[in-house]
């Protein structure tokens, strides 16, 4: 029998792990099953360029994945039980379930509220496309002078409030940061920073935790008003509820608890990537839930079913950190170098080279998804029996 595959989520994570599993493993020996919700893969890292009226470009997954062996499934995912091995979906025609012997959870996250009152009525979210084009049309009403604040300081509130303040030097843009503005960057990125949002006249409130969301404002923690014709809320991500709801062993915050080849430590037929995974990197320190730390738990992954499938050697590839590039709007950029454990050093790039350099790292990103099955060398190999590899399904590197 072919050993099923079934893979949850065709985000950057899902889809890079599909395409890498079919790139190793031989069609006759596994089916490989790619759910997701859409038809099309959703470029995530732009969602503040939709919102400002950017248009993106369509990469259908039917298209993606024709001729790779990879079976798409449209629809949603509504439950799993890993007790009978089986994921329950919605798509067009009803209810139905899918059997699998491995399962790869890529569902990823979605907008974090944080419970703070009047922000799941009021605030925008740029989590994923839905919330992107309802924040595009609005933000396309409001007229001169009105005012837009951005909640989070973060990569995304950064990247949203600068591109916005580009998009749109006819509103008043402003950020309301729990901290200092780029308090975690290194003092050139720092500076670096702060003469863009000068530049791009965006007001910045420092040390202003937002503990309520109002139609017109937003008030902060010592009870200063910011008005604010809209909301856009962007304090970090809450992974999807699913993994919760299942036996599987998770974190207080719903993330699957895995080992080093990102495998379920209570149930070994599971593995979990991306945001949904709460995977250690350097320094023993979890890895933030961004594509930088996605895209190398999926190659993890990806390799780790692959060599316990067909007795080949584990991998034990440290999860590490490079940079952390953002975007200031389309003619600048930020670069900061960091330590393998997310750390800021010294060296930065900015200006228009570093928007440049983000942008190809965005195509890059899209191009590793639209190209499932290239760019990994061709090492399929056999399945082989249960019985034969039964000690390589227990094996975790240390």
């Amino acid at each position: 029998m072919q050993h099923r595959i079934v893979v949850l989520g065709a985000g950057y994570t899902g889809a890079i792990a599909a395409g890498r599993l079919a790139r190793r493993l031989h069609r006759e020996d596994v089916t490989i099953t790619l759910v997701n919700a859409e038809s099309d893969f959703v470029e995530r890292v732009r969602m503040h360029q939709l919102v400002v009226g950017q248009d993106l470009k369509s990469r259908p997954l039917g298209e993606m994945f024709a001729g790779t062996g990879v079976e798409l499934r449209e629809a949603k995912v509504t439950g799993v039980d890993v007790d009978r091995r089986a994921v329950a979906v919605l798509d067009a025609d009803g209810a139905g379930e899918l059997a699998y012997d491995t399962l790869v959870y890529a569902l990823g996250s979605g907008w974090n509220d944080q419970g703070v009152p009047g922000t799941a009525e009021h605030a925008y979210e740029i989590a994923g496309r839905p919330g992107a084009l309802r924040l595009r049309e609005r933000l396309a009403r409001l007229d001169a002078g009105q005012s837009v604040v951005v909640v989070g300081g973060g990569l995304t509130g950064l990247e949203a409030a600068t591109e916005i303040a580009e998009a749109r030097p006819d509103l008043d843009v402003a950020l309301a940061a729990r901290g200092g503005l780029g308090d975690w960057l290194s003092p050139k990125g720092g500076r670096h920073l702060r003469q863009v949002f000068g530049r791009l006249g965006i007001t910045v409130h420092e040390n202003a935790a937002v503990t309520e969301v109002h139609a017109d404002r937003v008030t902060t923690a010592d009870g200063t008003s910011l008005p604010a014709a809209v909301t856009v809320w962007t304090t970090g991500f809450a992974v999807h509820p699913i993994a919760a709801a299942t036996a599987l062993e998770v974190t207080g915050t719903g993330q699957i608890v895995v080992d080093g080849t990102l495998r379920s430590v209570s149930h070994p037929d599971v593995y979990a990537i991306g945001d949904a995974a709460l995977a250690m990197g350097a320094g023993d320190t979890p890895l933030r839930m961004s594509c930088a730390s996605g895209t190398p738990t999926a190659w993890q992954a990806a390799d780790a079913i692959a060599a316990r499938l067909t007795g080949g050697k584990l991998p034990n590839v440290p999860l590490r950190y490079f940079n952390q590039c953002v975007s200031l709007g389309r003619k600048e950029g930020l670069i900061q170098y960091v330590t393998a454990d997310d750390r800021p050093v010294r060296a930065v790039l900015t200006g228009r080279i570093a928007a440049v350099y983000k942008e190809l790292v965005c195509k890059g990103a899209a191009w590793g998804v639209a190209n499932p099955t290239l760019g990994v060398p061709t090492r399929r190999r056999r399945v082989v029996r249960q019985q034969d590899r039964s000690a390589a399904a227990v094996g975790t590197p240390a």
